[in-house]
C-alpha cells in the first residue's frame, strides 16, 4: 500500500511539474517574439547526493569489463552519465556487476546477468540477458520510459525499471557507480 501511495503521489507531483512546464513559462514567452536575444548563463544541474549509507565492493577483471561494457552501451543509446550511474548502481545491487548464469536453487525464479533480468518477464533470451550489451539496452530501454529519470533519486528510477522486492537497496551503491562512471566514461 506504501508503494501504491508513494507511486500515486509521484505521478501527481509529475504531472503538475509537467503542466506548470508546458502551460507556464514556455507557453508565456512563445508569443513574445525574440528581440536582440543574446546568450545567458545555464546553471548546470549537478548529481543528485547519494542517499543513506553507501556501500563499496573491490572489483575484479570480469567486473571492471562489465563496467566498461555498461558504459559504452550507454553511450552508444546517446543517454547520459547519469543514465550510467543508475545502470551500473543497479548491477551492483542485482549481481555485483557479474555477468550470472542459472544458479540452481540458488536463482531468484529464472533471473540471469548483470541486471538478474527474466525471460519469463520479456526481457529476452537466456542468451540475450547475459550480453552485457543487450542486457544494459533493455535496461536503459526500461528507464527511459520513466518520466523523470534523470532527476529522481537513483533507488526510486532502478527499482521503477527493475520492480525489485527491495526497493530501497539500490541507493547504497549510488557513489560507487558514481566514481567508476567518472573514472571509465572518457578512457
Amino acid at each position: 500500500m506504501n508503494t501504491i501511495f508513494r507511486k500515486s503521489m509521484l505521478s501527481v507531483a509529475g504531472l503538475a511539474f509537467a503542466g506548470g512546464v508546458f502551460a507556464g513559462p514556455i507557453a508565456a514567452h512563445a508569443a513574445t517574439p525574440a528581440v536582440d536575444a543574446k546568450p545567458a548563463a545555464v546553471a548546470v544541474q549537478s548529481a543528485p547526493k547519494p542517499q543513506g549509507d553507501q556501500s563499496h565492493i573491490s572489483l575484479n577483471d570480469e567486473q571492471t569489463a562489465n563496467v566498461k561494457a555498461i558504459i559504452a552501451a550507454t553511450k552508444k543509446a546517446g543517454l547520459p552519465e547519469r543514465a550510467a550511474v543508475i545502470s551500473i548502481a543497479t548491477s551492483l545491487q542485482e549481481s555485483k556487476l557479474e555477468n550470472l548464469g542459472h544458479l540452481g536453487d540458488m536463482n531468484d525464479h529464472d533471473s540471469l546477468g548483470l541486471f538478474q533480468q527474466r525471460p519469463s518477464s520479456g526481457w529476452g533470451t537466456p542468451e540475450q540477458i547475459t550480453n552485457p550489451e543487450y542486457s544494459t539496452t533493455a535496461f536503459l530501454k526500461g528507464l527511459k520510459q520513466v518520466d523523470g529519470w534523470q532527476d529522481m533519486p537513483l533507488t526510486d528510477a532502478a527499482q521503477t525499471v527493475q520492480v525489485s522486492a527491495y526497493p530501497d537497496a539500490y541507493a547504497q551503491w549510488e557513489q560507487q557507480a558514481t566514481d567508476l562512471v567518472g573514472q571509465y566514461w572518457n578512457s
